[in-house]
C-alpha cells in the first residue's frame, strides 16, 4: 500500500548524497515499528539507494529535558523505545539512542546520510527541532505525517471554531487515509552498523529501568504500574478492550465506573500506536454497534485532530491570553472579583485536600496512576477555575497539574482540553458568578454516574500502585 502523498513533505529538496553510509530516520514522535509510514518510507528509500537504514532518537534530560516531563513520563517513554528497538533489530534496522536534543542527533548523523526522514509534530518544541534540522542538516530531508488520520493542513487551513466545523471536513476525507501501512522488506540489513561506523554515544536500552536511574530527572513524580509503554502493550490493551469492553461504549463512555475506556491516550501521546491502526480495528470489531463505533471515532479522530488543529494554528497555546477566545476572557474578567466559595493553594489541590470528596478521589487517581477518566477531567478543571484567585492563575495551575501527573500530559489534547475549560471550542452559556458565560459544571454532574463505584475502583488501583 503506497503512502498517501499528503502525508509527505520535502523540507530540503536536494538529491540524495552520493557515497553515503545509510539512510537516516529520526524516530522522535512515532515511536513504534508497525503502522509507521515514516519508517516505511525510510525503508523504501534505503532499498532504492541500496543502503542500510539507521534509526535514531535524541533523549533529553537535565536542564535541557523535555519541558515538564518527569520520571513518570520517561519510564513510559523508555519502555516504548526498548520495544521499538527490539522490533527494529528483528527487521534488520539499526537503532541509536543518544543523550542529546533530537536536532543535535539528527544534524550530526545526517553528515553520513544519503537522506533524512523526519516525523511530524505540532507542538512548539517539536516545530523548533524540525526547523533547526531544516536549517542545518545538509542532505535531502523528507517529513512524514504518521500521528493523525488526516494530515492537519489537508483537513483544514485555518483554526477551527469547534468540533462541529471540523467534523464534516474530516468525515469527507478520512476513508482515503484509513488504509493499512504494509511493512516493506528490508533489502540491506544494518548488521552492527553503529559499531562498524564507530558512531558514538549509543545508550543501552536493554534495561529501561536501569537507564532511567542514570538520567537527571524530576523524580518526585515516579513511574506507575498501571501502564507500561510500548507497541506490544498498546496492541494488547486494544485487543482486550475490543473483546471485553467495546460493546456498549457509546452508552458507557461517560461513566467512569463502567470500565468502557480503551486507555489508548498515553500510547497515542508517545506514538506507541497509530490512530489509523486503532480506527481500522474499531471498524473491524465484531462486538459493538454503529453507535459504539461512531462514538469512539468521534473521540479518536474528530476531537483529537481538533486538538492538533488548535496547537498548529495557535501561537502560544499554553498561554491564557492567546489560547482562550476573546469572548471567554472578557466574561471571566468581568467576574474576576466575584467571591469564591473556597480558595485553595496549588499544593492543596495537588494533594487532594479540598472540601469536595469526589474531586479529591479523581485527583488521587491522577496523582497516583497517571490517568483520570475524561468525564472527571472536565469536572476537575472547572473546579480549579472556581477555587483559584483569578482565571489566569486557574489556567496556569490546571496546565501545570495536568502536565505533571498525567502520562498523556504535555500533549495537543491536554493543551486544548485545558483551554476548553475556559471557553475554547465552546459557546456562551447562562451568565453566573465567577464563570460569567463560560460553561459551568456543578456537583450535580457527579449524579450522572455511580460515584461510589468509581471511588472503589480508584481505591483498588491506587492500592495496586502501593503494593
Amino acid at each position: 500500500m503506497t503512502i498517501q502523498p499528503a502525508r509527505i513533505r520535502v523540507l530540503n529538496d536536494v538529491p540524495p548524497r552520493e557515497g553515503a553510509d545509510y539512510v537516516l530516520y529520526l524516530m522522535q514522535q512515532a515511536m513504534r515499528v508497525p503502522f509507521n509510514p515514516a519508517l516505511e518510507l525510510a525503508i523504501e528509500e534505503a532499498n532504492r539507494l541500496r543502503l542500510p537504514l539507521l534509526v535514531c532518537f535524541g533523549l533529553l534530560d537535565g536542564a535541557n529535558g523535555f519541558p515538564e516531563a518527569n520520571a513518570r513520563h520517561y519510564a513510559f517513554l523508555l519502555q516504548g523505545l526498548s520495544d521499538a528497538a527490539a522490533a527494529l533489530d528483528a527487521r534488520g534496522i539499526a537503532f541509536l539512542l543518544r543523550r542529546a536534543t533530537p536536532a543535535e542527533v539528527a544534524i550530526d548523523l545526517s553528515g553520513q546520510a544519503a537522506l533524512l526522514v523526519l516525523d511530524r509534530g505540532y507542538l512548539a518544541i517539536q516545530k523548533s527541532w524540525y526547523a533547526e534540522i531544516g536549517r542545518k542538516a545538509k542532505c535531502r530531508i523528507v517529513q512524514v505525517e504518521g500521528d493523525v488520520v488526516v494530515p492537519v493542513e489537508t483537513a483544514s487551513t485555518k483554526h477551527e471554531y469547534a468540533a462541529r466545523t471540523l467534523r464534516p471536513k474530516l468525515q469527507r476525507l478520512w476513508d482515503e487515509y484509513l488504509e493499512p501501512v504494509a511493512p516493506r522488506k528490508v533489502e540491506h540489513r544494518a548488521e552492527d552498523l553503529p559499531e562498524r561506523l564507530k558512531l558514538k554515544g549509543g545508550l543501552d536500552l536493554s534495561d529501561p529501568d536501569r537507564l532511567l536511574a542514570k538520567l537527571t530527572l524530576d523524580t518526585t513524580v515516579g513511574p506507575v504500574k498501571r501502564f507500561r509503554g510500548g507497541y506490544a502493550e498498546a496492541r494488547g490493551r486494544l485487543e482486550r478492550f475490543l473483546k471485553d469492553a467495546f460493546a456498549g461504549y457509546g452508552a458507557g463512555r461517560n461513566k467512569p465506573e463502567a470500565g468502557a475506556a480503551s486507555h489508548m491516550s498515553p500510547f497515542l501521546h508517545f506514538g506507541h500506536i497509530s490512530p489509523v491502526e486503532i480506527a481500522l480495528a474499531i471498524r473491524a470489531a465484531q462486538d459493538g454497534d454503529r453507535d459504539d463505533r461512531s462514538a469512539y471515532l468521534e473521540e479518536l479522530i474528530v476531537r483529537r485532530e481538533l486538538a492538533m488543529n488548535h496547537v498548529f494554528h495557535t501561537e502560544g497555546y499554553d498561554d491564557y491570553a492567546r489560547a482562550v477566545p476573546e469572548w471567554a476572557r472578557k466574561t471571566l474578567a468581568e467576574h474576576a472579583d466575584d467571591a469564591r466559595p473556597k480558595l485553595y493553594s496549588e499544593e492543596e489541590l495537588a494533594e487532594g485536600k479540598t472540601h469536595d470528596h469526589y474531586w479529591n478521589v479523581a485527583m488521587r487517581e491522577m496523582r497516583e496512576t497517571g490517568y483520570m477518566h475524561n468525564q472527571l477531567r472536565m469536572y476537575w478543571g472547572k473546579k480549579i477555575l472556581e477555587w483559584s484567585p483569578s482565571p489566569e492563575e486557574a489556567f496556569a495551575r490546571t496546565l501545570r497539574l495536568n502536565n505533571r501527573y498525567f502520562l498523556d500530559g504535555r500533549d495537543a489534547n491536554s493543551f486544548t482540553n485545558v483551554a476548553w475549560i475556559f471557553g475554547l471550542h465552546d459557546r456562551p452559556w447562562q451568565t453566573r458568578k465567577i464563570f460569567g458565560s463560560v460553561r459551568y459544571q456543578s456537583e450535580n454532574s457527579l449524579k450522572k454516574f455511580d460515584a461510589k463505584a468509581y471511588e472503589r475502583a480508584v481505591t483498588r488501583l491506587c492500592e495496586a500502585e502501593d503494593g
